[in-house]
């Protein structure tokens, strides 16, 4: 448990400084750089890692899509490098067919592909909004972190009913919605938070927003946060692996503690198009 909360204190530290930079070449390089980490980490769980002409070439791949998606004129023509890609990998498979399985090239695309989709869409969120993209994309992350967290006490601390033996022993009904319901709270609470920090020490101007979106976003956050741990634990109970990494001691790896946000980011990315969740208040003259 000490280790688990060190290590949580020592990521959160550092996430909050990137924050506080806010300097978007610094956000890319820590989305392509928790990408690649995520995807290795992947490759060696399912030991795809031993052809390391496929691995090279994915991890390469896999560190352009963040820098793909935020160059508009890269961004526009994703379907060609995609398709690129692909091609090069059936090329590596039809000259290596005696090592090289459909099954293993399928695996190697898809996460090279959908992980680093997925955390960039953080870099999405950031970009949404000039003024206020920072507490979107910190919202999302602290929702989601606090709702993986309030279902690990729960579920330690009241848990008795088993939600999925087979894939995850540990998580509870009770653990699940402790982490919705404290999910929720923050996601109610941290508006207001926002809008006082926003007017008191960022000399912004005032806010309307409604703090039930907020909750409701956070507590969907939360729920596919567990989509996503649960996807990870069946992944790793297929491979054998107990943790995906150990670069986050009590944690696991990138993958052990992002797993939660490769579904909510997407999300709450899509959400803010078809919702707006804060917007000035109207100057009546």
């Amino acid at each position: 448990m000490a280790r688990r909360i060190f290590s949580a204190l020592i990521a959160m530290a550092l996430s909050i400084s990137v924050v506080i930079v806010d300097f978007l070449p610094l956000y890319i390089v820590v989305i392509c750089a928790l990408s690649m980490v995520a995807v290795y980490e992947m490759l060696v769980a399912t030991k795809y890692i031993k052809n390391r002409v496929i691995s090279m070439m994915s991890l390469f791949f896999v560190f352009l899509i963040p820098i793909i998606f935020v160059e508009e004129t890269l961004r526009n023509n994703l379907a060609l490098i995609c398709s690129l890609f692909l091609f090069l990998l059936f090329l590596v498979m039809i000259y290596m067919h005696e090592k090289v399985s459909f099954a293993e090239l399928s695996l190697v695309a898809f996460v090279a592909i959908c992980i680093p989709l997925s955390l960039s869409c953080l870099l999405f969120i950031r970009l949404f909004s000039l003024e206020h993209g920072i507490f979107l994309m910190v919202f999302t992350l602290t929702v989601t972190f606090l709702g993986d967290s309030g279902a690990y006490f729960a579920g330690t601390f009241l848990g008795k009913h088993k939600m999925a033996p087979k894939i995850s022993p540990k998580k509870t009904w009770e653990g699940f919605f402790g982490g919705l319901v404290c999910a929720g709270i923050a996601g109610f609470v941290a508006p207001f938070v926002y809008e006082f920090c926003h007017v008191h020490f960022m000399d912004g101007a005032g806010m309307e927003f409604n703090p039930w979106i907020f909750a409701g976003a956070a507590v969907i956050c939360a729920a596919l946060g567990v989509v996503g741990d649960f996807s990870a634990s069946l992944i790793k109970r297929q491979c054998a692996v107990k943790d995906f990494g150990n670069i986050m001691p009590g944690h696991g790896g990138v993958l052990d503690r992002m797993d939660s946000v490769l579904f909510a980011a997407p999300f709450m990315y899509q959400f803010l198009h078809y919702v707006t969740p804060i917007a000035p208040i109207p100057i009546i003259s």
